[in-house]
């Protein structure tokens, strides 16, 4: 990282493409936690997951951008929606989920935005990193995850494949002593 900006106005080509993205990822979050179908709140997280993956592409971390659709696009949006069918979730509007704090969980949620964005933009001031391409190929991101972080992946697996039988159980209504 260099501390030397080229400068901040005009913004850039990519530039401009990642603060799309970027406003559409934060658009589609808020949409996420505000509606009140739970199926449509789904699908809205697939929209922020593939700003999110094209925001990687942007910063040329392609194979990173694959990982996001396939991984998170592809297998856990697809699990929050076999989650939902399974336990037979309200698909239509849910007025009970609604707990009466909108007002004080804006509050923090604004707090709590306005305290990151504090502490990103006086960390990240003056830093400025050039776009190089092959800095997200997969060779050096396979040669970090199963180096450097191969025990907090495992661990991570592990907690996934409970999770999934954990769901598998309470879906169930064939086991016995359950009403």
């Amino acid at each position: 990282m260099t501390s030397q900006a080229p400068g901040l106005w005009p913004p850039s080509g990519p530039e401009v493409v990642f603060l799309l993205l970027g406003a559409v990822a934060v658009g589609s979050a808020l949409l996420v936690v505000t509606t009140r179908q739970l199926v449509h709140a789904a699908l809205w997280l697939v929209v922020c997951f593939g700003a999110l993956a094209g925001g990687y592409l942007v910063l040329t971390a392609e194979f990173v951008a694959w990982v996001q659709v396939l991984i998170y696009v592809g297998a856990v949006v697809v699990l929050l929606l076999f989650g939902i069918m399974l336990t037979r979730a309200p698909i239509g509007p849910s007025a009970g989920l609604d707990s009466g704090n909108r007002w004080a969980a804006a509050l923090v949620a604004v707090a709590t935005a306005a305290v990151l964005v504090t502490v990103v933009v006086t960390g990240f001031r003056s830093a400025y990193a050039p776009l190089r391409p092959g800095q997200g190929a997969a060779e050096p991101l396979g040669a970090s995850v199963f180096r450097t972080w191969v025990l907090p992946f495992e661990a991570l697996s592990v907690l996934l494949l409970a999770a999934l039988i954990g769901a598998i159980v309470l879906s169930r209504t064939d086991i016995r002593g359950r009403e």
